[in-house]
């Protein structure tokens, strides 16, 4: 017995040794690709030595004797820190991802080549203005210098990532960039998808059922839209499949989002007349999905037209939200509806042709090949109506609104070819006044972007971004697909820019978009239907009003106000005849936690804060009572659509706007349902849900507990062990329609996860540009190992900033390091 146990503990020790000479060389091996931010380097394609400042942060300092120069440097950081999230923004666009994650990614791939992103991105270099095309051109060399030390210097293939994946990386191209951009459209497109779900839904529901489960913002009404099923009935459309898909749009590693998951962003600017300082004030958060590492990038870079400073997306050669000397800039998503679908009648008798006014014509066509991982390669045939690329019926829920002989084709701005949206950033960069800044807009494609400006003496809200001119006898609005056949439905062009929205100096010293609606204009000059805020934007109003004068410190507590309007709004509504009704219950019986929940939530002020019970309360209730509302209406599949909560249509039902009250009864039951009898069963359902997922009494619950922050590697997050080390969760604040904003997930185990967020704040001080601040939700580093992966985190999430300075003093003063990119002939 003590010879086996005498074995059995030496092969313990044995494997155990193993195990860590395994672990200690995958560390080795992955810690190679971390780099070295004092190391010097020599690389052809720099003018003149380029000094790389990194600040305490982890803040690159970019100094070049030319903007060549300056760029380059940016793209030589921005592979270092990034290069596998670039690399694989570029096979995404490109349709390439399944080379590397086989069958899992096909569809994403299908897709990505339909809609030909890569090939539009190559297409528009053409376009771009010199000083644009120079920047790529040095951008790329900067990458691939990069690239050149790692092949060369045993570097850890660049990135861990490509230890598990195909090491070998195409060098770096001026299009690459192009694309970059081009996805990033994609991913703040919400109008498809809005589209497709106005469709599905206007097949099961009368119209003024329509208007209330997708309520417009509440303004003038429109003209009756046509019913769906009728454009479809007229012309012979017989059944419509409606079988449930794969939906890749949930994959990590898709570009494509549902609709509530496309680009939000809070953005706002104050005069001189509405600060305590001589000078403007203006503050930006863009919203985004939450990933480790961040989609944004901190930098500085040194301009012959001065520095400019903020966030950028690695892969472009942008500051994408920031400021230079004399100007500030945020973005917000406009919301334009800058997408149409067209429904294509296909000859029955010619499957290869198309119906339009003239007759049939063959659809142009073209052939690809997918290469599949540990799959047999996949032969696609691509297809277009002019130049809308044709989807195929089997992505994103399209069988159930294309009915059999018919194909759906999209028309978007941002499949220009002649795209010159990289030229209006750089000229953004490079504007020393808002009158320039506005004037660089004028090229700007997409996507549509609200502009927030602000100089020393102005500020001014600009859209931005090609706005579609329709005519005015659209059938659809281009509210839900149309007929593509009908010239009337097509695209004329785009309209002229003075068309799109601006305010420059309003009377009241305050500009801002919360992504609400920026003008209310009849159709076909409306800019669109479908907004992104209809709540944040109250709050927002009455925080700027509550001051004469604001501060940098304001502008902080407004970014990160935690207030929920919708709670507030929506509680004295559903809970109405619940509050102090009924008698005194026993412990432990539904109706005595009931009446605890209900004494909770009226002394609550609508504060989303992580440490209160409440907000979980709120928010499990008021998502039991819409799905109680809408399932029977809608069944269970088009109900999945709807997991999260609309405000606005909880408050319809309960103020009965329009009839809406006929949504609290149940159709299939005989009696009838009332409003607070649907209240009450829907808080038992939120106290059922809270009961078998927490322990112990209401006010022990915390909100942060379920509001987690979920920063996950696109790729290695689910993988086990590994996501310990390259997933950040944090416990944080907000929510759904707080400034603050953290996008609850709707779905899955944790319905509360806090999916899509401020990834980027800025806030800055035109009086004391210097004082200015901004902080990005991870860290610099896309290297687990660094301790640069997460190190901005931590402020992020309390609230915090770290200085933006332009004072290259400051940055040398306490540096992480400095590197040199010197050109070869120096060194001879």
């Amino acid at each position: 017995m003590t010879r086996v146990f005498r074995w059995m503990f030496r092969l313990f020790i044995g494997l155990s040794a193993c195990a860590a000479i395994a672990v200690a060389g995958v560390y080795y091996l992955a810690a190679r690709s971390l780099p070295d931010y004092s190391e010097d380097y020599t690389v052809a394609g720099v003018a003149a030595p380029v000094e790389i400042v990194r600040d305490t942060a982890n803040v690159p300092h970019i100094f070049g004797e030319t903007d060549q120069d300056t760029f380059f440097g940016l793209g030589f950081v921005h592979a270092q820190d990034r290069l596998w999230q670039m690399t694989m923004m570029r096979r995404t666009a490109q349709g390439r991802l399944s080379e590397l994650f086989g069958e899992r990614t096909i569809g994403i791939d299908e897709t990505m080549r339909r809609l030909d992103l890569y090939r539009l991105a190559e297409r528009s270099f053409a376009v771009q203005d010199d000083q644009t095309k120079a920047a790529l051109e040095a951008y790329a060399a900067g990458v691939n210098a990069w690239l050149a030390q790692v092949n060369d210097g045993a570097r850890g293939r660049g990135a861990p990532e490509f230890f598990l994946f195909q090491p070998s990386i195409a060098p770096w191209r001026p299009a690459d960039s192009l694309a970059v951009i081009k996805l990033m459209a994609l991913q703040l497109s919400s109008h498809m998808d809005a589209e497709i779900l106005r469709a599905r839904a206007a097949l099961s529901l009368p119209a003024e059922r329509l208007t209330d489960i997708l309520p417009d913002d509440p303004s003038p009404p429109i003209a009756a839209l046509p019913e769906f099923a009728s454009l479809m009935h007229e012309h012979g459309a017989t059944r419509l499949s409606q079988g449930p898909q794969p939906d890749f749009r949930n994959d990590p590693l898709s570009p494509i989002k549902h609709a509530e998951f496309a680009g939000a962003s809070n953005a706002w600017a104050a005069a001189p007349n509405r600060t305590t300082t001589t000078s403007t004030l203006l503050a930006n958060d863009p919203h985004l999905g939450l990933t480790a590492p961040s989609i944004w990038y901190l930098a500085r870079l040194e301009l012959q037209s001065g520095g400019v400073i903020g966030g950028t997306i690695p892969g472009m050669p942008l500051v994408l939200a920031g400021r230079n000397d004399a100007m500030g800039w945020g973005l917000t998503t406009a919301y334009v509806d800058d997408t149409d679908l067209y429904l294509e009648q296909i000859n029955p008798d010619n499957p290869d042709e198309y119906l339009t006014e003239d007759g049939y014509r063959p659809f142009r066509t073209e052939r690809t090949i997918i290469p599949v991982k540990d799959s047999t390669p996949v032969t696609l045939t691509m297809r277009w109506v002019d130049d809308r690329p044709v989807l195929p019926s089997d992505v994103f829920d399209l069988n159930q609104i294309t009915p059999d002989g018919y194909a759906t084709s999209i028309a978007w701005t941002a499949l220009d070819g002649q795209d010159t949206s990289m030229s209006a950033g750089m000229a953004l960069m490079r504007a020393q006044s808002v009158d320039e800044a506005i004037d660089a807009g004028r090229d700007f494609i997409a996507p549509a972007q609200n502009l927030t400006l602000a100089d020393g003496d102005t500020i001014a809200l600009q859209t931005i971004g090609a706005m579609p001119s329709r005519s005015e006898n659209h059938e659809t609005y281009g509210r839900i697909p149309s007929r593509g056949w009908l010239a009337d439905n097509h695209w004329q062009g785009y309209l002229d820019y003075a068309e799109n929205p601006q305010v420059v100096d309003p009377a009241g010293g305050i500009v801002g978009n919360t992504n609400n609606k920026t003008v209310d204009r009849p159709f076909p000059r409306h800019v669109s239907y479908t907004w992104g805020d209809s709540q944040r934007v109250h709050r927002w109003e009455k925080l700027m009003q509550d001051r004469e004068v604001h501060t940098r410190e304001s502008f902080m507590e407004v970014q990160l106000d935690t207030i929920s309007i919708t709670a507030r709004t929506l509680l004295p509504l559903i809970g109405a005849d619940l509050w102090f009704t009924g008698e005194a219950a026993a412990e432990g019986t539904v109706e005595r936690r009931r009446r605890d929940a209900l004494d909770l939530l009226a002394d609550w002020n609508g504060e989303m804060s992580e440490h209160l019970p409440q907000p979980l309360i709120y928010a499990t209730w008021v998502r039991a009572l819409q799905a109680r509302l809408i399932t029977d209406e809608l069944g269970g599949t088009l109900t999945s659509e709807f997991a999260r909560v609309d405000p606005v249509f909880l408050e319809r039902v309960f103020r009965d706007v329009d009839g809406a009250s006929v949504w609290c009864d149940v159709v299939q039951s005989t009696p009838t349902e009332s409003c607070e009898l649907m209240a009450r069963a829907s808080l038992d359902d939120a106290l059922q849900w809270i009961s078998e997922n927490f322990r112990g009494s209401l006010d022990s619950l915390r909100w942060g507990d379920v509001h987690v922050a979920t920063h996950d590697h696109a790729v290695l997050g689910d993988v086990p062990i590994l996501s310990w080390f390259v997933n950040i969760r944090q416990s944080t604040s907000g929510g759904d329609n707080t400034l603050m904003r953290g996008v609850t997930r709707g779905s899955g185990p944790n319905p509360f996860e806090n999916v899509h967020g401020a990834g980027y704040r800025g806030i800055y001080d035109m009086a004391d540009p210097d004082s200015s601040l901004f902080v990005i939700s991870t860290g610099q580093s896309g290297h687990p190992l660094s301790r640069y992966y997460d190190n901005l985190g931590e402020l992020w999430r309390r609230g915090e900033y770290v200085p933006m300075s332009l004072d290259p003093e400051l940055a040398r003063a306490a540096s992480a390091g400095t590197t040199w990119l010197t050109p070869p002939r120096q060194r001879d």
